[in-house]
């Protein structure tokens, strides 16, 4: 039930006078903010913009402010050269927004798999002052739900001394472990704008691009089974896999995060759970990453279960799901198997993220199957995804010992279980056919194969 609902009901819950009383203006709420703070903000496209753009209205009064937060989509504003006596952002994931502030070193980045960040502050690793979030308005019994960001959040806002929301009447109401009660927030900015949106498709891209992510997406759905429980993020690869899910049966969804891209199958009987060997029926994420359509969709949907990050990229009990097939990808594979996906080279990228949780996940789950997939080479055409060795100071994200498949538009590598020579011969399978002679080379001088 909407707030003004509420307000102009006959029957007034015992809650909506302490809901009154927390009242106040955005500049009002930002006035509790003071020199040496932490704070973590919800992040992805569920930050609560009118929090952080008056709090940064205020840099002149503050000194050495950490921020900490996953991934905002758009403009940060804290995040601004000359900003960083002010504020000092701490990435646990680096986005194309945060790139260049971490590697000019206006901010930090900290490395770490995505099911443990929240644990960071649960366990007091990180201590927490302030938690800047953005709810959907309270029910008639006073719970607001985190909305399109539960998994991030919510644990670190249990830990944090002090909590400001913005209450937004286009934040969906989304199910699960998801809510916060009105008695738990210290300051209440009402707010009603568009949530921040993170489009799917790129317009850019090339016919040649579509071309060879369009055969990546079928070489990856032929790995998948009718019953399996799927994981995938966004962007060209999964949703080319998507697209050629279209006659499989009964698949599932255990997910870091959930995007427009799902939307179909679920609504034409093609994603229904009813084979998933954990929580069965229900669609398990943790954030949203996407557009209004994603997000209409999940409001009030009794389909999806939000949970915390600790919970839905707890590698065991993702392993829990049978056939659990993750779909992650990289910036280079090496020969052996080597999987870097957060830098090129010494330079910073992206972050670890779920990957290994998934990964790990899938390959201890009774029939999963972990992918890495990626074009084999970059967009240019000039370099080589699959490479002989990674590049001087790049990050090992997976292990060659987790890696199980390896695909790319030519085809399938399975490498668990292999040598290191099979390994190789695997890898320029599916290497681009002007790179083979040189991968070839290496191979034949430092594994002694004769290709």
């Amino acid at each position: 039930m909407l707030i003004d609902e509420v307000r102009k009901s006959e029957k007034k819950p015992s809650w909506l006078e302490r809901y009154k009383s927390k009242l106040v203006t955005a500049e009002e709420a930002v006035k509790h903010v003071k020199s040496g703070d932490s704070i973590i903000v919800q992040p992805g496209c569920a930050a609560p913009m009118v929090l952080l753009n008056a709090m940064v209205e205020r840099k002149d009064e503050l000194v050495d402010i950490k921020m900490y937060h996953i991934l905002i989509v758009g403009d940060i504003p804290y995040l601004k050269p000359g900003m960083e006596k002010h504020f000092k952002h701490r990435a646990f994931f680096i986005g194309a927004n945060t790139r260049a502030a971490v590697n000019d070193g206006r901010s930090e980045f900290i490395p770490i798999f995505l099911s443990e960040v929240t644990l960071l502050f649960k366990n007091g690793i990180l201590p927490v002052d302030i938690s800047f979030i953005n709810v959907s308005p309270p029910d008639e019994h006073g719970f607001c739900s985190y909305g399109i960001d539960v998994g991030n959040i919510k644990t670190p806002t249990e830990k944090a001394t002090l909590i400001i929301a913005q209450v937004n009447p286009q934040m969906p109401r989304a199910l699960g472990n998801s809510f916060i009660h009105i008695n738990k927030i210290d300051y209440i900015v009402e707010k009603d704008e568009p949530l921040l949106e993170l489009p799917q498709v790129d317009p850019n891209a090339s016919p040649e691009i579509i071309e060879i992510y369009d055969k990546i997406g079928k070489n990856v759905a032929d790995l998948v089974e009718d019953g399996s429980t799927l994981q995938m993020g966004i962007g060209a690869i999964p949703d080319n896999v998507m697209k050629y899910l279209r006659n499989k049966k009964d698949l599932g969804v255990h997910t870091e995060m959930f995007s427009d891209g799902m939307i179909d199958l679920v609504e034409d009987g093609i994603i229904t759970g009813d084979k998933k060997t954990l929580h069965p029926g229900k669609i398990i994420t943790g954030f949203v990453l996407g557009t209004k359509k994603a997000y209409d969709y999940i409001d009030n949907n009794p389909v999806f279960e939000f949970h915390p990050q600790e919970y839905v990229n707890d590698p065991f009990i993702i392993a829990k799901n049978k056939k659990m097939v993750a779909i992650n990808s990289a910036i280079e594979v090496d020969l052996t198997g080597q999987v870097c996906s957060d830098s090129i080279g010494t330079k910073l990228f992206s972050g670890i993220g779920g990957q290994v949780d998934f990964i790990r996940g899938a390959a201890y789950s009774e029939g999963g199957k972990p992918i890495i997939a990626l074009p084999s080479t970059t967009k240019d055409g000039k370099i080589s995804r699959i490479v002989s060795t990674l590049k001087p100071g790049a990050g090992v994200v997976t292990s060659r010992g987790d890696v199980h498949y390896v695909v790319t538009e030519y085809g399938v590598a399975q490498l668990w279980g292999k040598s290191i020579r099979e390994r190789v011969k695997e890898l320029i399978r599916i290497a681009h056919p002007k790179f083979k002679a040189e991968l070839s080379e290496f191979a034949n001088k430092t594994y002694n194969l004769n290709l």
